[in-house]
């Protein structure tokens, strides 16, 4: 069985610095194996996730640029297929996007329409010499729609339960890669926010309870579900989240033995 993999997800920079986006991968460098980089995080203008993943790759990481439909039209998807390959940049997760801050997006570009670009216009002979392109999707805890079956990963949604994660991966037939999502709840206000905005991310009341009785408690709950599932043998990842605690995360995967363990697989 290959070897299980933590791609670690970035906060993306809101203004024109990549600085911050350095400093998370070098904190997370030592326990990841790869980082996912949002595009336009919860609807926000944000650097190129593009541009941030060619960054990562020059740091000496593996990257996956997150490109969303909501702001593209088929143009501005090609433009950035033929950025991507001049920078190298060949590994994206393809979403639907989070409904932008003025309340209006784009439907030029769905997710199934993206994956039929990459698949005709992204193997054509304008790319000719560069390594063809790997393309990741999201998943609810439902079935894969047929159209998702071409890609070559999947990321599951995030849960707080092993158990739920379990179920569903049993249900898939899917022949690519499949990582869990996890998520670093790094505050009882955080909780309580998540469980009021998305019912697909809410926390469970005892772990609400956990966290308010100690803040770092968060940390503790997703690193500890990153290891059960590399544990349950069951998926070829975890896609983890550790939002502003990337320093707590990091510190405490390398407590769990996390690089150790890393380095004897590979």
């Amino acid at each position: 069985m290959a070897p299980f993999e933590l791609i670690c997800e970035i906060e993306p920079p809101t203004r024109p610095t990549l600085v911050h986006a350095r400093h998370q991968i070098g904190v997370l460098s030592p326990v990841a194996d790869g980082f996912l980089v949002p595009d336009n995080h919860l609807g926000r203008a944000t650097v190129s996730s593009v541009a941030v993943a060619h960054e990562v790759a020059a740091m000496g990481g593996r990257a996956i640029a997150c490109l969303n439909s909501r702001d593209r039209n088929v143009l501005g998807f090609r433009r950035d297929l033929l950025t991507a390959a001049a920078y190298g940049v060949d590994e994206f997760l393809l979403v639907y996007g989070d409904r932008p801050e003025s309340g209006r997006r784009s439907d030029d570009v769905s997710v199934r329409r993206m994956i039929e670009e990459i698949r005709s216009f992204g193997q054509s002979d304008v790319f000719d010499g560069h390594r063809p392109f790997r393309l990741g999707v999201t998943s609810r805890f439902d079935p894969l729609p047929s159209f998702k079956l071409d890609a070559d990963f999947v990321f599951a949604q995030v849960s707080y339960s092993l158990d739920d994660m379990l179920r569903w991966r049993e249900s898939l037939h899917f022949e690519g890669k499949v990582y869990a999502g996890v998520m670093v709840v790094a505050s009882a206000a955080m909780a309580k926010r998540l469980s009021a905005e998305n019912e697909q991310l809410a926390v469970p009341a005892d772990i609400v309870e956990q966290i308010e009785r100690d803040s770092n408690r968060g940390v503790a709950i997703a690193c500890e579900l990153v290891e059960a599932v590399r544990a349950s043998d069951a998926f070829d990842g975890a896609h983890l989240i550790p939002v502003s605690r990337y320093r707590e995360t990091a510190l405490r995967l390398e407590q769990q033995g996390w690089p150790l363990r890393q380095r004897q697989v590979h």
